[in-house]
């Protein structure tokens, strides 16, 4: 068994593992705000963590997580912060337009300022628990030895998977069936996993993907669910586990599948996309 499958057999048995018990708390709670928000932030950093110990165990060190900030990472941060708004927008937009769903601004009353603020320093504080782990081990790991296409979709599927014990068991959800409610999110996480995998690559670093999971949680959850009215079968279409917002994701996936070819490896020689797998010990560590 090569050191890489050890390493990703490794990590995702520590993350799976441990992750069970914080799913048994959160269903005990009841849900996943006041009597189990404690319980959900653990679970969040639980993937982070994980990946540190894998990295401990396999490399003695925790480097080759993304941890640099280069000068060139501003510009993905800032495509980061921004692509939740634009999809979100678009998604809403339309259920907004249509009538599917209606909106009332007085309904946000968290401030502009407190929002981007201190709930971006909240949420980031959270995300960066996950992104340690899906991006900043899982991605890289993957890509030494995979395509763009295939490290998207298979890092995408095992972070939805992740997360269905709590679209099942508990109240992760937006009032849909268990099932919709599945089927919406599996195909909006997976189609996340492109421009997530896309940035963490592009940029050589984890905090782009941080960014990304910190402002898509924020401006969905904090703004746009906020501010819609269920008319009826709203649910069906908005949040996390809706059609409108994973079907812009998609869109939103398509785009950043189309700009594969701009990424390197990390040994900076153009990426084989489509192609066989290059051989592993062609490839230098991830870019840290």
């Amino acid at each position: 068994m090569s050191k890489d499958r050890a390493s990703l057999i490794t990590f995702l048995c520590l993350t799976f593992g441990v992750s069970t018990i914080w799913y048994t708390l959160i269903v005990r709670a009841g849900d996943l705000g006041a009597g189990g928000g404690r319980f959900v932030f653990l679970l969040m950093w639980t993937p982070g963590l994980s990946a540190l110990a894998t990295r401990l165990i396999f490399q003695h060190n925790v480097r080759g997580e993304g941890w640099g900030w280069r000068k060139s990472t501003t510009r993905y941060a800032i495509i980061a912060y921004l692509l939740p708004v634009a999809y979100a927008t678009v998604a809403y937009g339309f259920v907004w337009l249509t009538k599917l769903g209606a909106v009332d601004l007085s309904r946000f009353n968290y401030g502009i300022a407190r929002l981007l603020l201190v709930g971006t320093a909240l949420s980031l504080l959270s995300a960066t628990g996950e992104e340690l782990g899906w991006r900043g081990f899982l991605v890289p790991t993957l890509a030494r030895t995979m395509s763009f296409t295939r490290v998207s979709v298979i890092s995408g599927a095992i972070w939805a998977a992740w997360h269905v014990p709590l679209i099942v068991l508990a109240n992760y959800n937006n009032g849909a069936p268990a099932w919709y409610s599945v089927m919406c999110f599996v195909v909006m996480v997976v189609a996340m996993g492109f421009p997530f995998a896309w940035l963490r690559l592009r940029s050589g670093s984890v905090w782009p993907a941080a960014i990304l999971h910190a402002s898509r949680n924020l401006f969905v959850q904090a703004f746009f669910d906020r501010v819609t009215v269920d008319t009826g079968i709203t649910k069906y279409l908005t949040s996390g586990f809706g059609a409108a917002l994973a079907l812009a994701i998609v869109a939103t996936a398509w785009l950043f599948y189309r700009q594969r070819a701009s990424l390197v490896v990390p040994n900076d020689q153009p990426w084989a996309i489509n192609t066989a797998p290059r051989r592993p010990e062609a490839m230098a560590a991830p870019v840290r």
